[in-house]
């Protein structure tokens, strides 16, 4: 769609935030069409990872505020923009293929709250981090909050909302909200996620689906779910292929089944 591009190569799946002109700021069907998009993507067999970046040496200015006249103009709407917000994100969040975002430049607002979806976040040098909603008098998402309290810890978390300052790239790994300082932080995250692609994906899956809930907090992990998940993988012939290449003494080929 408009706003969005697609490509895949070697198992790596690169999904592009593509309005430079108003620094691929997320539009509301854009919120909407994200979380379809990934489920397409968790769907497709030829792929073992996902990187979430953006056109034009800009990760994302974050909503598309010149919409929000239309689709956000008062509290009725707010609500209801802010349930597509936590849709999209929610769904990113949710997807058991591992997925990097690839940051260069502003990773403003919303755009943060898509970067802290994902596993992993890798950023250029130059990149720039900020949650302007206290300029906006704007109060950010709940799960959004609670992700960024799970990176950053909670005097990180005020100081970002409260200051409405930017942070760049050194700063923001140092609190824990960037993983990684790479010049070419998408060529960075393909080369991880072809790395991490090698390993067996109901593992993968297994693990992202324990360690979120854990880390989302008491109650949030389904034991019943876990205990789904860690006998799927005992159960899968990716677990025999792995017994029988280690007695040959060779790699393992991963199927996900």
């Amino acid at each position: 769609m408009a706003g969005i591009e697609l490509e895949i190569d070697e198992g790596v799946a690169v999904v592009r935030l593509a309005r430079p002109e108003r620094r691929n700021a997320v539009s509301l069907a854009m919120w909407q069409e994200l979380p379809r998009m990934f489920k397409r993507l968790e769907e497709d067999e030829r792929v073992r990872g996902i990187v979430l970046t953006g056109a034009g040496g800009f990760f994302s200015a974050g909503a598309d505020i010149s919409e929000f006249g239309t689709v956000r103009a008062d509290k009725v709407q707010a609500a209801g923009y802010e349930v597509d917000v936590d849709a999209c994100c929610d769904g990113i969040f949710a997807t058991s293929k591992p997925t990097v975002a690839a940051i260069r430049g502003g990773c403003i607002g919303g755009a943060c709250n898509l970067a802290m979806s994902c596993d992993f976040r890798f950023a250029s040098p130059e990149a720039k981090f900020a949650i302007p909603a206290a300029r906006l008098s704007i109060v950010y998402g709940v799960k959004g909050t609670q992700r960024l309290l799970a990176l950053v810890g909670l005097a990180n978390a005020k100081r970002i909302f409260y200051s409405a300052e930017t942070c760049g790239a050194s700063e923001a790994q140092r609190i824990g909200l960037v993983d990684r300082v790479d010049a070419d932080p998408l060529a960075e995250a393909k080369v991880f996620l072809k790395r991490v692609g090698r390993n067996a994906p109901l593992s993968i899956a297994g693990a992202k689906f324990l360690l979120n809930g854990l880390a989302t907090g008491a109650g949030a992990l389904d034991p019943t779910l876990a205990d789904v998940a860690i006998d799927r993988a005992a159960s899968s012939e990716d677990y025999r292929e792995s017994v029988k290449a280690f007695a040959a003494k060779r790699e393992p080929r991963f199927l996900g089944r």
